[in-house]
């Protein structure tokens, strides 16, 4: 939840490794897999951070628009080669991430929630994966380069 005033490098560059490097590479090592079957699906997990401009900290908002920007590219570049890459973008779910946040920023949490009453509801695992299984499966096959909004119309609104 830190905003951009108070971000340091090493935030900012241990962010942009966890969320956005780690993904490029997972794509970089998978695609002469699929390109060799002749297909293959790749799923990037974003969030409503990736599409929004406050839901997060700058590192965390910025590392997740890359990935809808990865997401896009890899899409488009690689879909004649029989490769689809799509992206979830989730709202809250119930996960383990609050609990990694020892010391948020005050002022960055403060906007950052500034909208979360407006949430619906909070979603499970299970469902951020029931979409995974269908974007993963012949019934997405002709969804490429997209990001799939999970997350009860908080986006919405």
């Amino acid at each position: 939840m830190v905003p951009a005033g108070d971000l340091t490098d090493a935030l900012w560059e241990r962010v942009i490794a966890v969320n956005t490097t780690g993904p490029m590479r997972t794509i970089r090592k998978s695609l002469p897999i699929f390109i060799e079957k002749g297909n293959g699906v790749i799923i990037n997990v974003t969030s409503v951070g990736g599409l929004n401009g406050s839901r997060a900290g700058a590192a965390y908002t910025a590392s997740k628009h890359a990935v809808i920007g990865l997401t896009k590219n890899v899409g488009f570049q690689y879909t004649l080669k029989g490769i689809r890459c799509n992206a979830i973008a989730p709202g809250g779910v119930e996960t383990n991430i609050g609990t990694t946040m020892s010391e948020p920023n005050a002022f960055g949490l403060e906007r950052a929630i500034s909208g979360s009453a407006n949430n619906p509801r909070t979603g499970k695992p299970e469902e951020i994966a029931t979409v995974a299984l269908f974007l993963a499966s012949d019934d997405a096959s002709f969804v490429n380069g997209a990001v799939i909004t999970a997350d009860a119309g908080w986006t919405a609104y």
